[in-house]
């Protein structure tokens, strides 16, 4: 079937995921996902922060790191480690975080 007919003929947004990255488990599927989770965290952060009226430098100083690492966190140009996740939402936005692993 091609592309264009496999589209139209989509019952759901997974079914056009399975289209275009593939099906779950496949590298180029794993790395849509992982980028997606990346996405999700930087606007949730940005989100937070201008919820609590913070500019990035404020958030910055209050988590002990430079206004450039949550303005790439922000932009999702680069990782996180989990115990700094925790630092920024919790003590720099009074967020609490909860983790699911599926």
């Amino acid at each position: 079937m091609e592309k264009n007919e496999a589209i139209k003929n989509a019952k759901s947004f997974d079914d056009l995921l399975d289209i275009e990255y593939g099906k779950i488990g496949t590298h180029k599927r794993d790395e849509f996902e992982e980028k997606a989770q990346y996405f999700v965290i930087s606007e949730t952060l940005k989100d937070a922060r201008r919820e609590a009226n913070m500019t990035q430098e404020e958030l910055a100083h209050k988590v002990g790191t430079k206004k450039s690492y949550i303005s790439r966190l922000e932009n999702g140009k680069c990782d996180i480690q989990l115990s700094t996740l925790y630092r920024i939402f919790e003590n720099g936005l009074g967020k609490r975080i909860s983790l699911l692993i599926a």
